[in-house]
């Protein structure tokens, strides 16, 4: 199943990028110390403003099953259907003002995304996948994990290898099966004003708004 997920870009992409996708159906082989570490590692050296790495994540794996599932408990309940089968759960944490001077920091989601993004990759070219979920129980999160104010969860991520689809009739795999899809450039990137389509890439090839 994965090899029909992967994308079909209009302009050519690297590999690993076109190779990821996020799946429902997980198996429960427990993923490697050393390649979580690594995918940690990757989210680790992400950019991020004055680089603040605003992020932390709480991390469970399925070999501590006590502590898997009080992460997974955390999700909410639709989530909880098929993450329960990933062999790595984790929970990304904003801290919400700059260290060195206690403002605000604004863009902390948008580096906790990046970081996310890196360990995505990560895993990825490692042949794992990873399910990136905004369902989780806030409140939850904070008094289970005791995290304290001025941080706030703000995403969970699901991380294990891929299960092999054996019933065409589950919902799942149903929903992993999938025709995929995406916006054309001509609706997210504009020039001279809002919602203006970009005549042209940097290329000179016309962007199709078809």
């Amino acid at each position: 199943m994965a090899d029909n997920r992967h994308a079909t870009s209009d302009y050519p992409i690297l590999p690993v990028l076109a190779e990821r996708w996020s799946p429902t159906l997980l198996s429960p082989r427990p993923v490697e110390a050393q390649k979580l570490l690594c995918c940690l590692e990757a989210a680790r050296w992400a950019p991020s403003s004055f680089n603040e790495q605003p992020w932390s994540f709480l991390v469970s794996t399925r070999e501590d099953s006590e502590q898997f599932r009080r992460m997974l408990g955390c999700l909410v309940k639709a989530n909880q259907q098929w993450a329960q089968n990933a062999g790595v759960l984790l929970i990304t944490v904003a801290r919400r003002t700059f260290t060195g001077n206690g403002k605000p920091n604004r863009v902390a989601e948008h580096d906790i995304g990046l970081a996310a993004a890196n360990l995505t990759v990560q895993a990825t070219a490692l042949g794992l996948y990873v399910h990136q979920m905004g369902g989780i129980d806030i409140p939850k999160v904070r008094y289970t994990y005791r995290v304290p104010e001025g941080f706030d969860p703000v995403t969970a991520i699901a991380l294990g290898y891929l299960a092999e689809a054996t019933d065409s009739n589950n919902p799942l795999v149903q929903r992993d099966q999938a025709p995929r899809s995406r916006k054309q450039l001509a609706e997210f990137v504009f020039a001279d004003t809002w919602q203006q389509p970009a005549s042209q890439t940097l290329d000179g090839r016309t962007i199709e708004t078809g």
